[in-house]
Order: structure tokens, then sequence, then C-alpha cells
């Protein structure tokens, strides 16, 4: 349920390739781990793990020390051949980025057909229908350990999907190089020889691409040098009666998809927003007609380059300053909260062609309460080799979280992003202290963020800039020495965020303790509520008087 990004190198200020995504994954695994690269003896297979939602996401001994964590070994659903030497890379509840600065992006969408659970072969076999065991997640992870280009990354993963199935929701799985970028979309399909389907889309040079939990690829051109897709797609289209030739181009989200993922809006509200802030020239409207509209394109060009700040500035919005501003309302509170909690009166539902309508529902912001981490990836082209990718990792929730540099040429990461369960408080877990702060912030959202938390954000990230300037400069020389000095430079700077975030935690725990500014040395500061909320509640009513309220019921009814 997710934001997933492209920012081509014409597109950002500094020429850099940028695919950004937000993991909101409802308190899932929150661990960003290393997997090193490695050396596999001939004749091995590669296990493939089932997608997990809850922590841990897997336990194995074949990806590095972050995965061998004791306990159960998760169970392998299949195996496909090992290649002789895979690469090094970053990986969370999907992969991130290889140490060729292959990027990978995400999101979830809806789809006509799903099937939940994988299947084996064994199972296969049994049944008569088709193998299935491939999720986007283990996808992403084997193309990172493979592949040094996009295309490479796309053809591998097309394979992959038709010789040993796809199984779960659809998926959006963004693919960036160096050079170019590509929207890579997957689903299942009810047949049992055109069992799985995929296309993929690149993004034109200069262009900005969002997708929100929705396939955004639309008419498929087989002569499109700019398009790929399975081979099973249009013959299983056909066969299972989702597309006929007559019909003109097959549109990939009509034929396979029911358009936005739980509600209206919860997809297309978000790439609106994007693009609009991305270039308001445009003038897009946040209305339309349907899920499967066409009112916003592929990709846009931004009506200036954008700069990293900018592009974490996207993740970091709740509509503010619109009609939709989540800051406002009697729903954000006393203090301005832009967080909705979902409930029974919300859809939980990825398929609105089934069941009754919601009530209501919420407006689903970039910055959502329930993201485990974000992450902006990029490669800029000037920098030296050890710098070249970097990946800006932000635990917890974007609004309030603090983006950290990290090379992706680095030989580790800090041991506090790749430890710690969501289901129990661990002060050595780096995602702990960000979501601490950004729970906490909730007891008086506005002022909290404004007075204490942004501020502290907007120095640590500009000391990440400047020490990444600083590991520049280290790196020019090349050669060993420059990898490792700059990998403990982000070791540290990461470690000092990390305790920054910390001693924040323990300064708000006291500072807004019972409702009150408390600062040490003086007197607690009444806050009280703003005017304007309190009009809406029953305080005019309260006891001022001992007479009874006008039109009150007669006591005991």
């Amino acid at each position: 349920m997710c934001t997933t990004m492209i920012l081509t190198k014409q597109a950002t200020a500094d020429g850099s390739m940028m695919v950004t995504h937000s993991d909101d994954d409802e308190m899932a695994d929150q661990r960003v781990v290393r997997v090193p690269a490695m050396d596999h003896p001939e004749g091995a297979m590669r296990p493939v793990f089932p997608q997990v939602a809850i922590y841990p996401r897997m336990v194995t001994d074949t990806r590095g020390p972050a995965y061998d964590t004791g306990g159960e070994p998760t169970r392998p659903i299949g195996f496909i051949p090992q290649v002789p030497h895979t690469y090094a890379y970053f990986d969370g509840n999907y992969g991130i980025v290889n140490e060729h600065n292959l990027m990978m992006g995400e999101c979830t969408d809806g789809a006509k057909y799903v099937v939940s659970d994988p299947v084996t072969e064994e199972d296969a076999e049994k049944s008569g229908g088709p193998m299935r065991i491939f999720y986007s997640s283990e996808l992403s992870r084997v193309a990172l350990e493979r592949c040094t280009t996009a295309r490479e990354a796309i053809e591998l993963m097309g394979h992959l999907i038709e010789t040993y199935g796809f199984y779960s929701t659809g998926e959006t799985l963004l693919v960036g190089d160096p050079d170019e970028a590509w929207v890579f979309e997957m689903c299942s399909l009810p047949d049992a020889r055109y069992h799985s389907a995929w296309v993929a889309q690149r993004v034109p040079d200069g262009e900005v691409f969002v997708a929100a939990n929705q396939f955004r690829i639309r008419e498929i051109d087989p002569d499109d040098p700019d398009q790929m897709h399975s081979k099973f797609l249009f013959p299983g289209a056909e066969r299972v009666g989702w597309w006929t030739p007559e019909a003109g181009p097959l549109d990939w989200l009509e034929t396979v998809s029911t358009g936005e993922y739980r509600h209206p809006y919860y997809s297309l509200r978000r790439v609106w927003r994007v693009m609009d802030r991305v270039n308001p020239d445009l003038g897009l409207s946040p209305w339309v007609e349907g899920g499967y509209t066409k009112a916003y394109p592929f990709s846009i060009p931004p009506k200036a380059p954008l700069t990293r700040e900018q592009v974490f500035g996207l993740y970091r919005d709740h509509y503010e300053g619109t009609e939709f501003d989540m800051t406002r309302g009697v729903a954000a509170g006393p203090f301005g909260d832009p967080h909705r909690f979902c409930g029974a009166y919300d859809s939980n539902s990825t398929d609105l062609s089934k069941g009754p309508q919601p009530m209501g529902a919420w407006e689903r912001p970039i910055s959502v309460f329930y993201q485990g981490y974000t992450f902006v990836n990029q490669v800029r082209p000037s920098a030296p080799d050890a710098t070249r990718g970097v990946m800006w990792l932000g635990p917890d929730v974007s609004y309030t979280t603090c983006f950290s540099p990290f090379p992706t040429a680095s030989d580790s990461l800090p041991w506090s992003y790749q430890t710690g369960s969501p289901a129990k408080l661990d002060r050595e877990a780096a995602w702990w202290a960000f979501d601490f702060v950004g729970n906490w912030s909730r007891l008086n959202f506005r002022r909290m963020t404004e007075v204490d938390i942004r501020p502290l954000q907007s120095r640590l990230e500009a000391r990440g800039a400047q020490r990444l300037a600083e590991w520049d400069e280290i790196a020019k020389d090349g050669g060993d020495d420059a990898h490792a000095s700059v990998a403990e430079g982000a070791r540290a700077h990461a470690d000092e965020v990390v305790a920054a975030w910390w001693d924040l935690a323990d300064r708000l725990v006291a500072r807004y303790s019972n409702g009150y500014i408390n600062v040490p040395g003086k007197a607690p500061r009444d806050i009280g509520y703003p005017t304007s909320w309190v009009a809406r509640t029953e305080w005019a009513d309260g006891p001022t008087r001992y007479a009874p309220r006008i039109g009150s019921p007669p006591s005991g009814e």
C-alpha cells in the first residue's frame, strides 16, 4: 500500500536518476539490511521464500548475517538454478538497490484475479494447475542479485514469472539504473497455461512518474520500443475473456484490474497530488469520473528540475493547503493531527466490485501513519564511484523521520537499522526511535512537529548532505581506503542521527507531560486548546451556572 516514484536525470536539479518508495507496511518487518555479494558452487540452487507480512520476513543463513537471526528457518516454496556470483544489495520488504546502482521501488495494486498463496511445484502436480512461486519481493531480490541494468532486470523478472508463475495481488515494480528507468507491472491470470502476465514501459527522459496502488500502464503496442510485455499477455487475456483483438488495443489497466485499490481516490488522489506539486501549470483536476480515467498522464515533465529535498517534501504530504487538507477539520483534533486510523467503517477491500461499498472513507495521504520506512535512491552522475549511488533512508513515517545517506558501495549498514521487531520496544533499533517520536507527536501534533521535530529533522538532513559532500572529496582519489572511509562515515552519521532522535524522544516526554509545556527551571505552562476547536465542543455548555441547560431532558431520561 505504497507510493513510489521515478525521477529521470533531466527531471532533477543535479542530474541524478532517482527511484523512491514508501513502504506502507502496517507494522511488518521494518528492517533494512545489507545482503553481501556471494560466490556459489556449480549446480547450486537458490531458495525462493514466500512473502511474509510480519516480522521476521525470513530466517536463513543464505543471505548474510542480518537474516541469520536464529529460530526456525523459513521454509522455501521452491528453488531456481543459482548463478556463480551474486551482487550485494540493500534489502527491505522488497529489494531496494544493489552495488551497481540498479534501483527498485514498489506498490501493490488491485487485480481482477488474485492468488493469495503460493503454489509449489508439488502442489501444482497434484492439482493439475500451474506452479506459482514468485511474488514481487523475491523477483526484485533475484534481479538485484544478478543484474546491472533496468532492461536486464525486466527481462529476467519476466522470464521468472513465465517460468515459475506469479501469485498474490497485482504489483508494480519501478526499475531504474544510472541511465534509464522503467515501470514493470504484473498479475496472475485464471488459466493453467497462460497463468501470469506482465508489462513494462520506459519513463521518458526528463519526466517524473508516480504510482500509488494502481496499475499505471495503459495501451500496449507490440511495436513500441519503449514497451515490453509477457508472451502470455495477449493469448491469456483473450483466453479468459478479458480482451479480444476486435476490441482494439489492449488497455492493461482496464483488462486486468478493477481500477482503484481500496476506495475511490485511494490511489488517484496521491497520483494527482504528486503531479500537481511537480507541475501545477498542468492544471490537473483532483476530481475524475472513475478509476479508469486517463486524466492523469503516465508521466509528466516537472515545472522545474527537482532537488532531493523537494522529493523528501513530496513524501511528507497530507494535502496541506488544498480542500483535502488533513491537518484541518474535526477529525484533525485540536492540534492538527493528519493521521486517520483505519477501522470497520473504512474499506479494506482490494476489489471494489465485491461486497458493499464503505459508508465513508478517509482521504489517503502520501505520508500515512502506517509507513514502515521511506527511501530515496539516487545515482549522481558526477560523483566518485564510492559515493555515486546513495540510498537516503528514513525509518517510520516520512513526515516525522530523518533521511540519512548510505552510499550503495558501502560494505555494511549500521546494525541499528538491520535489527528490531515492531512488536517490542527496542532501544537498539533505529526504527523504534522514529516510531516512538512519531507516535508521541500525536499528543500535540502541530506544536511538536513545528517546534521540536521538523527543526531537528532539517538540521540533521542538511548535515547529512554536507557529509555526503565531504565523502565525495574523500572518494575522489579512489582506492580501498576511500570506500572504507566513506562506509565508516555513513555508519557514524547514522548512529549520530539515531542517538539524536532518542534524545528528542526523551525531551518530548518531559516537555509535554500532562498536557503542559514543561521547561526546566520554570513553572509548567498551560497549553489548552485552540478557540476554534473549543467552539465545536461541549465546553460552552459546561457547568458554568446552577440553572439547568435550556432544552436539557428531565432527570432520569
